[in-house]
């Protein structure tokens, strides 16, 4: 296991791209601590799978170092990194059975007979195959050969990392929550260090320690699950985290306040330093946007309600920009409306990064 280092990583796929600015991944300055479960969050394009591929050795960056350690291995091959890679579709031997397949890199490395039939009869358990330990893989179900995959990957006493580009893709979405948990409790057994790209916030955050949201080639935000829900450092995780996700209400800084199309909102901890920003914004969550009856708050006008079993998705008009309010099943919703805005919720963005400084 390692401590993975990406010392101000950029990468273009041409010099003549590199040249004029147009970088695939932008400049990355961040460290996976030994032993952490990550996720790369984003949508398509956002810079995800480069990034995984330039830990592995799949890519080699324009520019910047990868570390493992104290190593600098930014120009070694994956084998010599000794990273185990799970893709979205099963990479094993179909003529090969199931402990053939768990063997096989093992025996590649010359371990002794004994150790392996050890380490693949433990594996067996964990991935719950030992029922089929000697059927060839080629019978097995898209889920079964997965868990091979992840499973030569664990069974490896050298491996520093365990790399893992949308895995449950190809996954029956009934099966994918029993492996995303299977997976969560091998990374607890292992204390493996484990980077997981995937589209899915879902997966995200059910499988990571800390989240890292990338948007258009750069990392925007890493946090905990909480923290990306709580405070969102960039307009982007708002929408991205959450479903549905953040209000963002183009404003006004007056002073204290913030101004959307003229009605006042008092922000949390006072005044902020707004430099030279263009754009200016009032993030808030649905989740705490309360509808309260006329005359309690601010006025609103409802454009359609949606019923999704234990809650209610209530869409509204809020001067003429659109608002979502969450609120429990069952809940009065009179024609006529207000809102109240949690003042603790509120964040306050300028050329879509939040402004620090709100009261804690």
């Amino acid at each position: 296991m390692a401590r993975i280092r990406l010392d101000h990583i950029r990468h273009a796929y041409s010099p003549d791209l590199a040249r004029v600015g147009n970088y695939a991944l932008r400049e990355v300055d961040h460290a996976f601590e030994d032993g952490g479960a990550y996720a790369l969050l984003g949508p398509s394009g956002c810079g995800k799978t480069t990034l995984l591929n330039i830990i592995s050795g799949l890519l080699t960056p324009s520019e910047g170092h990868v570390r493992f350690d104290d190593t600098d291995v930014t120009l070694l091959s994956p084998e010599a990194r000794n990273i185990a890679q799970v893709f979205q579709f099963p990479v094993i031997y179909d003529t090969m059975t199931v402990r053939e397949n768990l063997a096989f890199p093992l025996k590649n490395r010359k371990v002794a007979k004994d150790e392996i039939k050890r380490r693949v009869d433990d594996m067996l358990v964990r991935i719950g195959l030992e029922a089929k330990a000697d059927r060839k893989a080629q019978g097995l179900t898209a889920d079964e050969k997965q868990k091979i995959s992840l499973g030569r990957g664990l069974v490896r006493p050298d491996v520093n990392a365990i790399l893992f580009d949308e895995p449950l893709t190809v996954i029956d979405p009934h099966m994918k929550w029993q492996l995303r948990s299977q997976l969560k409790e091998l990374h607890r057994q292992f204390k493996m260090t484990m980077v997981y790209v995937t589209h899915d916030q879902t997966e995200a955050l059910t499988f990571a320690d800390k989240v890292v949201v990338m948007y258009d080639g750069e990392v925007v935000q890493i946090g905990t699950p909480e923290e990306l829900f709580e405070r969102p450092k960039h307009t982007f995780v708002g929408y991205f985290i959450g479903s549905p996700g953040m209000n963002v209400l183009s404003c006004e800084v007056d002073g204290t306040d913030a101004l959307v199309s003229g009605v006042r909102i008092a922000l949390p901890g006072g005044a902020r330093p707004m430099g030279s920003a263009k754009k200016t914004e009032l993030g808030i969550r649905p989740e705490f946007v309360q509808i309260v009856p006329r005359g309690q708050g601010m006025p609103v006008a409802i454009t359609r309600v949606e019923d999704i079993g234990s809650e209610r998705i209530v869409r509204a008009d809020f001067q003429g920009q659109k608002l979502v309010s969450v609120v429990k099943e069952g809940a009065s919703l009179p024609s006529e409306v207000d809102v109240v805005f949690e003042p603790q919720a509120l964040n306050l963005y300028a050329d879509s990064w939040l402004v620090e400084g709100r009261a804690a």
